[in-house]
């Protein structure tokens, strides 16, 4: 195998404020542990924001960042930007993957198993317990839910709204990418709930469909996989599912699991809904099946 696939991406900011902690004021170490704790967050800030969280100065943020080695804020965002791409990249994660699980098929079934239970055991903590539990109650008076998410998650948010719409809570995705988005966002209005499937920073068709919730004042759901993910200070409910080894290649059950749970709270938050709504799709399917 490649060895470029297999090394993993070295983060080397993590590794400048190691090696120079000791030159660091109290003030610029309050900067670079909060730049090292939100990587995400940074790319999308300047130094008077970073300066007004750590309650320092803009000066004080460039010191700081020049102090590491980087020649100022942008040449860190770079930085970050390759630390994203590296650590992100599909090819390097099936490779860690591949790598685990090469010897034999039962290998790959333990991988499986133990990706499963790790995702259920964070599941049923306690503070998602509280967000599906704060989910269910926003959903459960939706006029419509919003289900977004792109590549393999607009596969997930497709299935969920197919999922929401047969529960009896009448259901769209938001799977579009680039400007196509923009036909899919104006189905959106009031009295919805936008459910919003995350697993970093929020690209431009998260950050386009946020705006728009925000503008109509509609309530976010974030299942993500991150407690570092920026939907979670925007939504008012979330639920986090971070992977047991981020490394390696994604594995989407534990967001299905997710979401298939949630569509058993809102069952039984209202059981005559469900039940009416089978009974309605079963009738028209009658009408459509050719007579014998």
């Amino acid at each position: 195998m490649n060895k470029k696939f297999t090394e993993n991406p070295v983060d080397r900011f993590a590794e400048r404020i190691s090696a120079r902690a000791d030159r660091l004021s109290p003030s610029m170490q309050s900067v670079a542990e909060y730049i090292r704790d939100n990587l995400s967050a940074t790319l999308s800030q300047s130094a008077l924001e970073i300066a007004h969280i750590t309650d320092t100065s803009d000066a004080t943020v460039i010191r700081t960042v020049q102090a590491l080695g980087f020649s100022g804020l942008r040449d860190l965002k770079d930085t970050i930007e390759g630390f994203f791409i590296a650590t992100n990249s599909p090819t390097a994660k099936m490779a860690s993957t591949t790598s685990d699980v090469a010897s034999d098929v039962d290998t790959a079934i333990d991988f499986m198993v133990e990706d499963q239970l790790n995702a259920m055991r964070e599941l049923a903590k306690p503070h998602n317990r509280s967000g599906m539990q704060n989910a269910v109650t926003l959903l459960s008076k939706a006029n419509r839910i919003g289900v977004s998410g792109i590549g393999a998650s607009g596969i997930i948010a497709s299935y969920a709204a197919r999922l929401f719409s047969r529960s009896g809570y009448p259901a769209y995705e938001l799977t579009r990418t680039g400007i196509s988005l923009a036909e899919q966002l104006i189905q959106m209005g009031e009295g919805d709930v936008i459910v919003m499937l995350g697993h970093g920073r929020l690209h431009r068709e998260a950050s386009a469909t946020v705006a728009e919730a925000e503008r109509l004042s509609v309530p976010l759901v974030g299942i993500v996989t991150s407690d570092k993910s920026p939907l979670i200070k925007i939504a008012q409910a979330s639920i986090i599912l971070p992977r047991s080894k981020s490394d390696q290649v994604a594995l989407h059950a534990p967001m299905m699991c997710c979401l298939e749970t949630m569509m058993l709270g809102l069952a039984s938050a209202n059981p005559t809904k469900p039940l009416e709504t089978l009974e309605r799709i079963v009738e028209i399917r009658n009408r459509i099946r050719p007579r014998k």
